[in-house]
């Protein structure tokens, strides 16, 4: 293995909660319902975008205001993360990976301003050598252009990476890739079906980078048929 390759949303920063409490509390302001059910397969996936206000303007049987609707959602979402810290093992991981001589690369669905902007905010921003976002490729997560890209620029193959992912869209996308990959659900994933992964952690501090490396490795020259 020779790159660690991050997801952002719901990997580095939880932000995939924020969003959906946010987003869930509007809804709460009008008598309407946002279940989680009814959320998560968007999660992740921004070649499937999801509309609340359109659902919610369909479940009420009347139009709002949208820019004010969204307005309030991003003010609230700012507040959640204003307080949002690495989720744990992040930040032991990325001092894991530079020790290691690894490269550290980030693919996100989300758009640049949005990771590094946060990622800047953390301190982070310069750990990573590469940062793909949705403005580099044509198509986002389940697709597996991100990590493809994220590899080529670090200039790995996708079979030297290992990918830590927190949705099922995410999963699907670094796989395809060919990537080594972890998942590792926050409070919103943890509902989904993550089986797909190589590996499935319930927390990133769970397992020492330098273990999983070691484990990646042995699986690629003795795949479980």
């Amino acid at each position: 293995m020779q790159a660690l390759i991050f997801d952002f949303d719901g990997t580095i920063l939880d932000t995939e909660s924020s969003e959906f409490r946010a987003w869930q509390e509007v809804y709460w302001t009008y008598g309407a319902e946002l279940s989680l059910d009814y959320w998560l397969p968007f999660v992740g996936n921004n070649s499937l975008p999801f509309d609340p206000v359109g659902h919610l303007e369909a479940l009420l049987g009347v139009g709002l205001d949208r820019a004010e609707v969204e307005a309030r959602v991003e003010r609230r979402k700012a507040e959640l993360n204003r307080e949002l810290k690495p989720l744990p093992g992040v930040v032991e991981y990325i001092e894991a990976a530079q020790a290691m001589g690894l490269g550290l690369a980030l693919a996100s669905s989300s758009s640049r301003a949005w990771v590094e902007g946060h990622l800047g905010r953390l301190g982070l921003l310069s750990a990573f050598q590469v940062v793909c976002t949705k403005e580099d490729v044509a198509l986002t997560k389940p697709d597996p252009a991100l990590f493809l890209r994220a590899a080529e620029a670090l200039g790995v193959r996708p079979r030297q990476a290992l990918a830590i992912e927190d949705s099922l869209n995410g999963v699907r996308a670094a796989r395809a890739a060919g990537a080594f990959t972890v998942a590792v659900p926050n409070p919103i994933t943890r509902h989904l079906d993550l089986g797909e992964a190589d590996l499935l952690l319930n927390r990133l501090d769970d397992l020492p980078l330098w273990e999983l490396v070691q484990i990646a490795r042995g699986r690629r020259l003795f795949p479980v048929v």
